[in-house]
């Protein structure tokens, strides 16, 4: 930002041009005769540039005088120099007599003695001298400058009269032998074409310097003109100045007439029609139109219209073939000045002559809906078709048309039906902008008041699409905003109404009332209604809905770990699936969706690919932004299992953009929690913006309890382990996924998080909690079959077996890991099972194995772009070549598992392993396992010895007297998390209240009976 001279109080900041400004300013260190040349659009800086230039001249000491051109004065000759001439003061008469007569020369006033008439020129010169002879005398006196010089600043000078123009160009040839500076501001349009050749021609002799002014950027505007103002509202405002710092102020002020006010006053009434009515026309004012609409004649109208362009008022768009304001805002701010009466005549006669015409629909749309002031049924059908047309491309602008017709429809039994048609329709447009909360309450109205039409067969059976549609909406929307017990409540009562819907419609109620189990994490409730459904559409051969039912089966058996049945499910709906037409599946892109994700489940990702980039396509052509979103993150989640990070990132940040438009709490919770897990992999280890993105996540779904609130708040325990503090992960997993065995997880990834937890309690040193968890990763894992979950519980054995030296075993184990996820296509899961298990392979005499297992996992995380594995892979190797080097003497150094943890096992959680986790780190370089803090005193062993450190630290404190929220204070850590401790705590040491806790560390603390007697 450029800082001018002191003005005016209240006069706005000059704010950027401060190049400009510097070039005019280095005129003024060896003045000389010349002309400045400040060109660009109204409003654009001109005259406040001019403005400080002037300033710093007089600062200076030079003499400046200012005029300017007007519209109204054009007719007198000279007009701009002579308002320049008046600004003279005493001192300046006295130095420059000879211009002190020029403006009576001008009027025709001069007598015998004025110095203009000494100079050759007597009263009456103007009129009956030769212009060119006024010329000559101008400058000469202007010549006749002594001093510091002089400065001349005309600003506005495409009003300049003929005269002027004259004087300009005699300027420009025959400059001046004295200090004088002319400075010029115009509007390049609007200039006459004599004075833009003559500026022109002083361009290539050198006596004209021009300085063409354009946009200002956004940091200058916003940051000299609104700083007070919210940076996101500020930034509007800028895009919709375009830069130009007049409209940028009109609207930072409200003052808009401002910006336009003056050159509109002037109009005659048919210039002034014309404006109006391209200002309603838009982009469709042609010649043609704006005659329709005005009502003008034709040939009036040209003339009228040349007189426009010629004010730079209009400008030809010669691509879109019309006319428009020279600046969008312009448009809007004379439409507002226009009589509303008037405005709804001229937005009424541009519908019917757009009709005429054949004009798009949408585009008749739009006067249609600005001169609906009453109920039309003419004009309702024509919104309510635009509505329809525009719901997938811009579900705002249909949601609106349908608001508009809604309010001017009657409301009275003949048209409730209509009624309650049109609300179905705003509601799904509602939703579909995000608005999801206002879109629910528009469905409970319309299912509170909706009567069906008492004739038709559907009547007769009990059913009713339209209220049967509402239901299952508005259930989505309650499961959307995580309201189960409201979804429930809602499809419950529908799915019991007797007489019930028709088998058809009641499939569609099933559906959701398994996807709200589903997502409540309640699935066997709906599991035999889903199968009563599937079966039904299969003996009405109806393969979309048994393909609907297929899809939620095999989602829902693959999240409870039936393995077998998922894929089943999942096969037959494939099969359905790829035969069907996208038209078709445009409805139900949510099949897609639980079809995709039911395969990732299953560890089939191409599958899940193929069918996510097949949805993603139909939901962005189709306008489906729910299904987008979970499509875009099944798609990313899939990527990321098959090492393709970088592309896997590009989906998870477009899932995290639409779900973040769409209002749902764990949608984009989980959206944001996947895409921390892949950035996870392509950053280095400890990463401050992986743990933030986590915790993000975490936090956006806040206390809702659901399958992706719940998948959300445990992922955050892979960026915990990588930041290195093992403590907290087991914390945060066993708060979100439940005490004891995870059992909030679902079954068919809990190994992973059974293995995050392995690492935990490695890290900290609980061996017997590591090998328990590592039990239970290893039976689940075998009992759903699944390659991935059995390589993450193999690794997990493994890790168990390299912390006790067992090297054989934990070679063996992180090859079957590495086997398991090679046949899932889990690359990023193999490459690390590889470089784990290498070291021991080399170990137990199998250096050429090792070999190759090491070059086959740098190669796959190279290729994944898994920056992640590749860091802590070369930190590891380092670790070990200085290990082997160090153990030299003695021939300890280089064998893995002796008296630690092993390769790739870190004590500050660095080898985390499974979806997401780190390579292995260096064990040679270990930082120390966190312990209880220091002003925490240890517990005795006995009760307490079945205690983890944290569990034991937080029992010390407790024994203290500190209640939870104190513990949590000095712990840093969350109330919930000291809560769940303080609960192990009683179940392992058998008390059952804080008195009791207390008394048994006192005890503890005092040892057994001292023996005495004799």
């Amino acid at each position: 930002m450029v800082e001018g001279a002191a003005g005016p109080a209240g006069r706005a900041p000059f704010v950027g041009r401060g190049a400009e400004l510097g070039r005019l300013e280095a005129l003024l260190d060896d003045l000389r005769a010349g002309v400045v040349d400040v060109v660009g659009d109204p409003g654009i800086g001109k005259s406040r540039l001019l403005t400080e230039f002037a300033a710093l001249a007089r600062a200076r000491g030079v003499t400046v005088l200012r005029g300017r051109g007007s519209e109204r004065a054009r007719g007198r000759p000279l007009r701009p120099f002579t308002d320049a001439f008046t600004e003279l003061d005493p001192r300046a008469r006295r130095a420059f007599p000879s211009l002190d007569g020029l403006p009576a020369v001008v009027r025709g006033e001069c007598g015998d003695g004025c110095p203009a008439a000494v100079a050759g020129l007597g009263p009456g010169a103007v009129s009956g001298a030769d212009l060119f002879d006024l010329c000559r005398v101008t400058a000469a006196a202007l010549g006749g400058v002594g001093g510091r010089g002089l400065v001349v600043v005309l600003d506005d000078l495409h009003w300049a009269d003929e005269a002027t123009v004259e004087l300009v160009d005699h300027l420009v040839r025959h400059p001046v032998r004295a200090p004088f500076l002319l400075a010029v501001g115009r509007r390049e349009r609007q200039t006459p074409a004599a004075l833009s050749a003559a500026l022109t021609r002083g361009l290539d002799s050198g006596v004209v310097l021009r300085t063409a002014l354009g946009p200002l950027g956004a940091d200058e505007l916003i940051d000299g003109l609104a700083a007070g103002v919210p940076r996101e509202r500020a930034v509007e405002m800028y895009e919709a100045s375009q830069g130009s710092p007049l409209y940028f102020r009109a609207l930072l002020h409200g003052d808009r007439s401002a910006a336009f006010h003056d050159e509109l006053a002037v109009l005659p009434r048919l210039e002034r029609a014309a404006m109006d009515a391209v200002a309603v026309l838009g982009e469709h004012a042609n010649t043609d139109r704006i005659a329709a609409v005005t009502g003008a004649d034709p040939f009036d109208l040209i003339a009228a219209l040349r007189v426009l362009v010629d004010r730079d008022l209009l400008r030809s768009d010669r691509r879109a073939r019309c006319l428009t304001p020279r600046h969008p805002l312009l448009r809007a701010w004379i439409r507002e000045t226009v009589d509303p009466w008037r405005r709804l005549e001229l937005h009424r006669a541009a519908a019917v002559e757009l009709t005429r015409t054949g004009a798009p629909l949408l585009d008749r749309a739009h006067h249609v809906e600005e001169s609906l002031s009453r109920w039309d049924p003419k004009a309702a059908a024509v919104l309510t078709e635009a509505a329809e047309q525009a719901v997938a491309t811009a579900p705002a602008d249909s949601a609106r048309l349908l608001g508009v017709v809604l309010r001017v429809l009657p409301d009275t039994p003949e048209h409730h039906v209509t009624r309650s048609e049109l609300m179905l329709k705003r509601a799904t447009a509602l939703g579909m902008t995000g608005a999801v909360r206002e879109s629910r309450d528009l469905l409970h109205r319309l299912i509170a008041t909706h009567r069906p039409a008492p004739e038709g067969p559907e009547g007769a059976e009990g059913g009713d699409a339209l209220r049967t549609s509402a239901v299952v909406q508005c259930a989505f929307m309650e499961r959307t905003l995580g309201r189960y017990a409201a979804a429930r409540a809602l499809l419950r009562r529908e799915l019991d109404r007797r007489p019930g819907p028709p088998p058809a419609q009641r499939t569609g109620l099933v559906v959701e009332w398994g996807n709200r189990a589903l997502f409540a994490t309640r699935y066997p409730e709906a599991r035999d209604e889903v199968a009563g459904a599937l079966a039904d559409a299969r003996l009405r051969g109806d393969e979309l809905g048994a393909a609907e039912a297929l899809t939620l089966a095999a989602l829902g058996e693959a999240y409870e770990g039936n393995t077998q049945a998922a894929r089943e499910y999942a096969a037959e709906a494939a099969a359905l699936t790829d035969v069907t037409t996208d038209a078709d599946l445009a409805g139900q892109c949510e099949s897609l969706v639980r079809l995709a994700w039911s395969e990732v489940f299953l560890d089939d990702c191409a599958a899940a690919q193929r069918h996510a980039e097949r949805g993603v396509e139909i939901a962005r052509r189709t306008g489906r932004p729910f299904a987008l979103a979970q499509l875009l993150l099944t798609g990313a989640y899939a990527r990321f299992t098959t090492g393709r990070l970088h592309t896997a990132l590009e989906w998870a940040d477009e899932a995290v953009s639409v779900a973040g438009s769409l209002g749902g709490a764990e949608l984009l919770g989980m959206s944001r929690a996947v895409r921390a897990l892949i950035l996870m992999q392509t950053r280095p280890a400890g990463d401050p913006d992986v743990l933030a993105a986590a915790e993000e996540a975490a936090a956006t779904v806040g206390a809702v309890e659901g399958w992706w609130a719940t998948v959300s708040r445990s992922l955050l325990a892979y960026a915990v382990l990588g930041a290195g503090d093992p403590y907290r992960v087991r914390d945060v997993l066993l708060d979100a996924g439940g005490d004891g065995d995870l059992s909030r997880v679902q079954p068919s990834m809990r190994p992973n998080f059974f293995e995050l937890l392995v690492t935990a309690s490695l890290a900290t040193g609980d061996v017997a909690d590591a090998e328990r968890w590592a039990a239970h990763a290893l039976a689940l894992a075998d009992r759903l079959g699944l390659p991935v979950q059995r390589g993450a519980a193999l690794r997990a054995v493994g890790l168990v077996a390299a912390q006790r030296g067992e090297l054989a075993r934990a070679a063996k184990a992180f090859a079957e890991s590495a086997h398991e996820s090679a046949r899932a296509g889990a690359v990023l899961r193999e490459a690390q099972s590889l470089l784990l298990g290498a070291p021991f392979a080399a170990a137990t005499g199998d250096p050429a194995r090792a070999a190759a297992m090491s070059r086959r996992g740098l190669r796959l995380a190279e290729e994944g772009g898994a920056r992640l594995i590749l860091d802590m892979a070369a930190r590891a190797r380092r670790g070990r070549e200085e290990g082997a080097g160090a153990g030299a003497g003695s021939g300890e150094g280089a064998r893995p598992g002796r008296g630690g943890t092993g390769p790739g096992v870190t004590r500050d959680g660095a080898a985390a392993p499974g979806s997401g986790g780190p390579a292995p780190a260096d064990p040679s370089a270990r930082t120390p396992v966190p312990g209880p803090r220091a002003d925490v005193p240890p517990l005795p062993s006995g009760p307490f010895a079945s205690l983890t450190p944290r569990e034991r630290e937080i029992a010390a404190l407790v024994a203290e007297g500190l209640t939870n929220q104190a513990v949590a204070d000095r712990l840093c850590l969350s109330t919930r998390t000291v809560e769940s401790h303080v609960g192990r705590v009683y179940r392992k040491t058998g008390v059952t209240s804080r008195a009791a806790l207390a008394s048994l560390v006192t005890r503890c603390a005092a040892g057994p009976p001292q023996g005495g007697g004799e």
